[in-house]
């Protein structure tokens, strides 16, 4: 996905809500409190990881299977990334086989899985970083442009020596009758942010949904707009957030396309033949339990530990099991990650205001040279 983080996509400087205390939250309706192990019980390595009783274990195993499935397809002993304590794939086979023999699992036999076949590897010294949200975009289009179905979505053009057209020669016409439209949707607000999201679903008139994925992109460079919001005094940094960036846009409709088209990028797309928002690797992401992460500091495929606050949830805070599973232009260090929240109006809410600070201890096969070293 060449999606970039919400909150930064729309000018922060660089720098479905649930409960988390019961291990619900974006994408789930999960309750802990019935099956809460006693502390007793819980492997010593898993001990110091805040929140990790109360968590449904069995809400990460899709997310985790996808790994897997990508194991298998890889060559024996490659590296799953950068950081050596990841393992190889010769390292997850076992994992993976194990995994095969918990299609339903219980909260607590998942959690048993993980202590069993994973130990805890932090992954800084107590350094903290930035964590935001992203969600599938939902659209409403037609196959044909009609009165109300202006708004053409590109597929990628072929390159040319003189390179591709920017956003605003795009919307004045630029690519018009060339055969590229893929469909058109009625609001141009909507079009914009299925490219800050890198992929969505269209709800079709003729009744049926369509997924679109990211194709390409025109060559500009990412210039977020929310910026513009700063310079003319209508927010601050810190206020500027997805729905806010998105109201102006509404009841500024003489400037929106004026203050779109400051961003010369433009992302082209591709119909998917399947529903769903897909990640690295074209791997299914799950609502609530898949992190965009940066692979030069963070192996995709492996679980992580979550534990942010300051998230827009009750209480503050997310702490559960996640997968790392995507990437992002502005998904970049040691301590960074971008949540995905699912699609549908409550997803993009909670991911458009996600602005939660903390950090991810990462779980590492136990068979790893580097893990046994450590723990010796």
């Amino acid at each position: 996905m060449a999606r970039v983080s919400t909150l930064l996509a729309f000018g922060l400087l660089a720098g479905c809500a649930g409960d988390a205390a019961t291990g619900s939250g974006p994408g789930g309706n999960v309750t802990a409190a019935s099956w809460k192990p006693g502390l007793e019980k819980v492997s010593a390595d898993f001990r110091g990881l805040p929140g990790w009783i109360d968590d449904d274990h069995a809400q990460a195993l899709p997310a985790l299977q996808r790994t897997c499935r990508w194991v298998a397809a890889q060559p024996a002993g490659k590296p799953l990334g950068p950081n050596p304590a990841a393992g190889t794939t010769s390292d997850w086979r076992p994992i993976c086989e194990a995994l095969r023999g918990l299609p339903n699992a219980e909260p607590e036999t998942a959690r048993r899985f993980f202590e069993d076949h994973f130990v805890p590897v932090a992954l800084s010294e107590g350094q903290e970083g930035l964590f935001t949200g992203y969600y599938e975009v939902e659209l409403r289009g037609s196959w044909t442009r009609t009165e109300r179905y202006t708004v053409p979505i590109y597929k990628a053009p072929k390159r040319t020596k003189r390179g591709l057209p920017s956003r605003a020669r795009i919307t004045d016409g630029a690519l018009k009758g060339k055969g590229l439209e893929i469909l058109w949707v009625d609001d141009p607000i909507d079009a914009f942010f299925l490219e800050i999201q890198g992929s969505g679903r269209v709800r079709m008139t003729d009744g049926s949904v369509v997924a679109l994925g990211y194709a390409g992109q025109n060559g500009h460079r990412y210039v977020p707009i929310g910026r513009h919001l700063i310079d003319i005094g209508y927010a601050t940094p810190e206020q500027v957030t997805m729905p806010l960036i998105r109201r102006w846009l509404t009841e500024h409709p003489a400037d929106a396309r004026r203050v779109m088209n400051m961003n010369p990028s433009y992302v082209f797309f591709q119909l998917r033949p399947d529903i769903g928002a897909r990640g690295a690797r074209n791997m299914e992401l799950t609502a609530g339990r898949s992190l965009a992460v940066d692979p030069g500091h963070i192996p995709l495929g492996v679980p992580l530990w979550l534990d942010v606050r300051e998230a827009p949830v009750p209480q503050g805070e997310i702490k559960r099991l996640v997968v790392a599973q995507d990437t992002g232009g502005a998904i970049k260090g040691p301590v960074r990650g971008d949540l995905f929240w699912g699609h549908g109006a409550e997803a993009a809410e909670g991911a458009g205001v996600m602005k939660a600070r903390g950090r991810y201890t990462m779980l590492a096969p136990r068979t790893t040279s580097f893990t046994l070293a450590q723990r010796r």
